[in-house]
Formats: structure tokens, sequence, C-alpha cells
């Protein structure tokens, strides 16, 4: 019978086998949920769904895409506000 932490909904279950050939679980915690645009809510390419520990761990350019708005905005996104920018300071 699992201990009262591990039943609820926060950890899931991975099944290990074991050298002895047994089935055993294991719980570790959920990963976050993934990256979205700030702007159209589409999931961002480029950035890691990862825990927290492992974040922490991993270097700053690999957390999020090396460009403006990297890790906030999609590529599309990104390049409509761009545009919207540019032709605003030409006029």
């Amino acid at each position: 019978m699992p201990r009262g932490m591990f039943k609820s909904g926060r950890l899931r279950k991975i099944f290990v086998k074991t050298p002895g050939g047994r089935n055993t679980v294991h719980y570790r915690s959920r990963k976050p949920s993934k990256a979205l645009c700030g702007n159209c809510k589409k999931q961002l390419a480029g950035v890691p769904r990862e825990l927290p520990s492992k974040m922490a761990n991993m270097p700053k350019t690999a957390k999020r895409p090396e460009r403006k708005y990297g890790g906030t905005l999609c590529s599309a996104c990104t390049r409509a506000l761009l545009k919207v920018k540019a032709r605003g300071e030409s006029q």
C-alpha cells in the first residue's frame, strides 16, 4: 500500500524492472507545462520542458532561443512585432 504522499496526482508512477526480475514502482515529480507564446499562446520551440532542478544546472543559452523576445514570443509573433516597430520608426 503506497504512502499518502504517493497517492496524490503530484507524482507520476514509473515502473522499473529490478535486477531480481521484479517490477517496482518509483515515483517522480511531473514535468512542468510547456512554454507558451505570450501573444498567440502557441507552444514555444527551443524552450526545454524540464524540472526546475535541471533547468538551474542548464546554461542560459540552452534555456531559450538567442534572439529578441526569445522564450516569451514565438518566431511568427516576434517577426510581426519587429515589422510593426520598424514601420513605426520610419514614419
